[in-house]
């Protein structure tokens, strides 16, 4: 027979085990308590890197730690991907990343990591419109110049862009497709190094994001032909669309988005979404950011942006098959 001390003894120990989980959680360090990291995975200068740093400064002040950006260009961007793919789902390791390295699969076999499974997909923040822009040296002002130009001079046109697979490359191949033009994509490691180049005269051409090269068209160092996505820029819109003059030029816009490894737990995404997407919206970022070409966009939840980026992939999916581009 159980005695009454014992009842209460067991009723008590009972008790104790129901409040464990409440006091193992308040017991649980707050997020964030130490700085975060986000990874830029292009070099310093570029489209990325322009963002992301105004934005981590920000971030860094809403959450009450720093958040500090990592740039780790090279191999398309691959690096930086997979440092965050393989990274901790602790809320301490972030990545400013875009569209260009979830089809990057499209063009090589040694991508090191699954961005559908291996990444979990905060918000988008911006997209960004690319343009096709020649070194003054080369005797074109017009896509239709640049076209007539090519077919009377095969084996004379290459550009540069950011790397293989991104949306630049990719706006390269189908200019090809739709005009029978060969033009030879040349990758670099990030769009300074090709603007470097192409402000030097050793390369005639480059696909870039209009961020980067703005300053140098409007200070006549370089010459813009054409806007790769369907809008003209709200900037500069006397700049035409490549749309104009080739019919059925159609190129997805190049967003820009923060993402994080898989298994990040739900609160702290909802916190990063809510925080950034307050953060990009606000008259001062859209400033500075829509004044270098890119557009701000309201941003997106986390499955919203997800869908998006399916659907995105699959638009350059059909590009490339029509191209009978296959990984190597």
């Amino acid at each position: 027979m159980i005695r009454t001390h014992e009842i209460f003894r067991l009723a008590g120990l009972a008790a104790l085990l129901l409040c464990l989980p409440s006091l193992v959680q308040a017991q649980a360090p707050p997020w964030p308590n130490k700085p975060i990291r986000m990874v830029a995975p292009f070099s310093p200068g570029g489209a990325v890197d322009v963002l992301a740093r105004p934005l981590a400064q920000k971030l860094g002040e809403a959450l009450g730690q720093p958040v500090v950006v990592e740039n780790r260009p090279g191999s398309n961007g691959t690096i930086g991907f997979n440092n965050i793919a393989k990274s901790q789902p602790d809320g301490y390791s972030l990545l400013a990343g875009t569209m260009n390295n979830y089809v990057i699969n499209l063009f090589s076999k040694d991508v090191p990591y699954d961005p559908m499974k291996e990444l979990v997909a905060i918000t988008d923040i911006a997209y960004a419109s690319a343009l096709v822009v020649v070194h003054p040296s080369l005797p074109v002002n017009s896509m239709r110049e640049l076209i007539d130009y090519g077919r009377k001079n095969p084996g004379k046109l290459f550009y540069g862009t950011i790397g293989v697979g991104s949306n630049q490359h990719v706006g390269g191949v189908l200019l090809s497709q739709l005009t029978g033009v060969d033009v030879t994509h040349v990758a670099y490691k990030g769009g300074s190094s090709a603007l470097i180049d192409v402000l030097a005269g050793q390369i005639p051409m480059a696909i870039l994001t209009a961020s980067t090269v703005l300053p140098h068209v409007r200070s006549g160092k370089l010459r813009a032909l054409g806007v790769i996505e369907a809008r003209r820029l709200q900037s500069d819109p006397n700049i035409p669309t490549v749309r104009e003059s080739i019919p059925g030029y159609n190129m997805p816009d190049l967003w820009f988005g923060v993402m994080a490894p898989a298994g990040l737990p739900r609160p702290i995404v909802e916190r990063l979404n809510t925080e950034v997407r307050r953060i990009v919206n606000t008259p001062e970022y859209k400033a500075q950011m829509e004044g270098l070409g890119f557009t701000i966009t309201p941003g997106r939840s986390p499955e919203e942006f997800l869908n998006a980026i399916k659907a995105d992939s699959e638009v350059f999916r059909k590009i490339v098959t029509a191209a009978k581009i296959t990984p190597e």
